[in-house]
């Protein structure tokens, strides 16, 4: 059974940072690309960064420079350090690979 759980997730002043991790089980982890997507109340889901196996990254233009997303194969874990963090970063956040999601982990940046 495909798992993934997002753990990190809590209320930071703006300007703040959190770290989010995704444990991955029942997935061949190493050979996955690996994401990180939000949706902010009344949008859409969006995709926050990437990850590939072999651990090229891209990211939304709105967190770039701000985001860093990493994976551990070892632990079969993805990572994601957000710093310098906004309202507008205020989403629920989730792991993905594939068709397979997380249940998501709630970020709050108050002002």
């Amino acid at each position: 059974q495909v798992q993934l759980v997002e753990s990190g997730g809590g209320l930071v002043q703006a300007g703040g940072s959190l770290r989010l991790s995704c444990a991955a089980s029942g997935i061949i982890f190493r050979l996955k690309p690996m994401g990180w997507y939000r949706q902010a109340p009344g949008k859409q889901r969006e995709l926050v960064a990437g990850i590939t196996s072999g651990g090229s990254t891209n990211y939304a233009d709105s967190v770039k420079g701000r985001f860093i997303i990493s994976r551990d194969n070892a632990k079969r874990m993805v990572y994601l350090q957000m710093n310098s963090l906004k309202p507008e970063d205020t989403a629920v956040y989730y792991c993905n690979t594939g068709v397979v999601w997380g249940q998501g982990t709630l970020v709050t940046v108050s002002s």
